[in-house]
């Protein structure tokens, strides 16, 4: 019962380790852009980077169709 409790917390410590990956494959930012959130529609998605923009991306295509700055 010990070993099995042992290994859930190593197994969760493991999984909590590792950095999500919000990205779809292919996609590539501007240099210096991190993603911090990730959302998409019927025909296309959206990337929201450290350096306060939307990046609107076509699904279909995967090109950068609208950049949209975000002022405060």
């Amino acid at each position: 019962m010990i070993a099995g409790f042992l290994a859930l917390i190593v197994t969760l410590i493991v999984r909590l380790s590792v950095e999500p990956q919000i990205l779809p494959e292919g996609v590539a930012l501007p240099d210096g852009a991190r993603a911090t959130a990730f959302t998409q529609g019927a025909d296309w998605f959206a990337i929201v980077t450290d350096d306060d923009r939307i990046l609107i991306f076509d699904r279909s295509s995967g090109a950068l169709v609208q950049t949209v700055q975000i002022t405060r």
